[in-house]
């Protein structure tokens, strides 16, 4: 089974700048994790790595994607094994790094699917797990299948998905078609760390960054991206950050109120990401300073 390294964590804890560091350290190259970073034209929202980042480690899956093009868990997982196998075949260690946990999942643990997946319904489900959480979402599943509810843990949001797409394009409950099962055995084996800080301190940093973003021009990017014809309503425009600078450039709220929100919200889906995170099962939470107990870590994996 092939070894990768996975990075992951809450927005704005280092993610970036640790993952940089294992691979210069380990003959690496990083794969993106990252729901938004995908995307061309939006930097200074996802928080893209920085051109000298970019030089210090080779980065793939990060700004490829058109706004407008559909992209899910299920297109990331095959898009980063064909990364995987590429740097396999080069000789570089493949780091996982980023803090969408639905990707990481679907990845680490592939998707099996018996129906065809419904790229809408799916795009609409991700959005509302990234916005609302798991939780929500497996109590629209205890309404339309309560068996399948029953059967899935709330945390377990690939299976909640899953089950609501079965049930939002067929109309028919998953519990009627098959056991809940949509996970095939481990595709690779990954030393996966979870990086954490007290929380205080993070929401501080949220903040931080938050106007660092906005002293960067975040409202022009915004500004720039409906130029280009990208409608406020596109999904990618309804992720944290664009879509406060939308609610601005809409006049549904002053700047000053729009700023407020966005990092209330950041530091909520930060809170999110822990949650998800601490699902995982043989995660290992270390904190960004701790670069040379990671390192240990990682020799020994591989070896």
């Amino acid at each position: 089974m092939q070894k990768i390294i996975t990075i992951c964590g809450p927005t704005g804890i280092g993610k970036t700048g640790f993952a940089i560091a294992a691979a210069r350290r380990f003959n690496g190259e990083i794969i993106g994790a990252d729901s938004m970073q995908i995307y061309k034209y939006m930097d200074i929202g996802t928080a893209k790595p920085a051109p000298n980042e970019l030089r210090m480690a080779s980065h793939h899956l990060v700004d490829f994607l058109d706004p407008k093009e559909e992209f899910d868990a299920g297109l990331y997982a095959t898009r980063a094994g064909q990364v995987i196998g590429s740097l396999y075949n080069k000789g570089k260690l493949p780091i996982i790094a980023g803090g969408t946990g639905l990707y990481i999942r679907a990845l680490l643990h592939w998707l099996f699917r018996v129906l065809p997946v419904c790229a809408k319904t799916m795009a609409d489900l991700t959005r509302l797990l990234e916005e609302k959480g798991s939780f929500f979402l497996h109590e629209q599943l205890k309404s339309c299948d309560p068996v399948a509810a029953a059967k899935i843990h709330h945390n377990d949001s690939f299976r909640v998905i899953r089950a609501l797409e079965v049930f939002k394009t067929t109309g028919q409950p998953i519990s009627a078609k098959q056991k809940a099962h949509d996970f095939k055995e481990s595709k690779y084996n990954s030393l996966t760390i979870g990086l954490y800080m007290d929380r205080k301190q993070l929401y501080e940093r949220i903040n931080q960054r938050v106007d660092i973003m906005v002293g960067q021009g975040l409202l022009n990017e915004v500004k720039f991206l409906v130029g280009k014809g990208y409608s406020l309503d596109l999904k990618p425009m309804q992720s944290i950050g664009y879509r406060h600078m939308g609610m601005f450039l809409k006049g549904e709220v002053d700047f000053e109120e729009a700023i407020r929100l966005l990092k209330r919200d950041t530091r909520r889906y930060a809170k999110r990401q822990f949650t998800w995170f601490n699902s995982e099962p043989d995660l290992i939470w270390l904190e960004p300073s701790q670069k040379d107990k990671a390192f240990e870590l990682i020799k020994d994996f591989l070896t």
